[in-house]
């Protein structure tokens, strides 16, 4: 009797302890430009699919979410994206100031969106512990949108470089 006891409280204790976790995705969306000629080239770039050229961030559904469909999104980018003047900066290899935006949606969105697991942690908090620290000098190809969507993936689900492997998986 104390056997069958001691099995209920502890099955009881693991269900009631367990929290859901928060869904970690990666999110893409065309660079944005200014508007006339340099817009029509990025949006063709995004149809393309054409890697290197898409803006890339992270989108987290907490699972305390009052809304279940609501998502919060986390990214880095310029203060001024879409000044002719900072991207020519950008593109030469000069700092340009960036920033993190924090922002919420709805809804996930419906394509370039990839689920790439749960957070270890309260993945909301978590995230913004991560801005604090996050240096927002922005250097294409060396501290820029895939770098900091990768090393937040990191801290909220532990994989690594994940923008890479989403990249040799993409089309598969």
């Amino acid at each position: 009797m104390v056997l069958i006891i001691d099995i209920l409280s502890s099955a009881k204790k693991s269900t009631v302890g367990e929290r859901r976790r928060d869904e970690v995705y990666v999110g893409a969306v065309p660079l944005r430009a200014q508007k006339g000629p340099a817009q029509l080239i990025m949006s063709a770039a995004y149809s393309a699919n054409l890697w290197d050229l898409q803006h890339f961030m992270v989108i987290i559904k907490p699972s305390s979410s009052p809304l279940l469909s609501q998502v919060l999104v986390f990214d880095f980018q310029p203060q001024d994206p879409e000044n002719i003047y900072v991207a020519l900066a950008a593109l030469s290899g000069k700092k340009i100031p960036g920033f993190v935006l924090t922002r919420k949606l709805p809804k996930l969105p419906k394509s370039k969106c990839w689920f790439v697991g749960q957070s270890r942690l309260d993945a909301v908090d978590a995230a913004n512990k991560f801005n604090e620290n996050w240096q927002t000098d922005l250097r294409i190809g060396y501290h820029d949108c895939r770098n900091y969507t990768n090393g937040l993936v990191e801290y909220l689900t532990g994989k690594k470089y994940v923008l890479e492997h989403l990249r040799r998986n993409q089309g598969k």
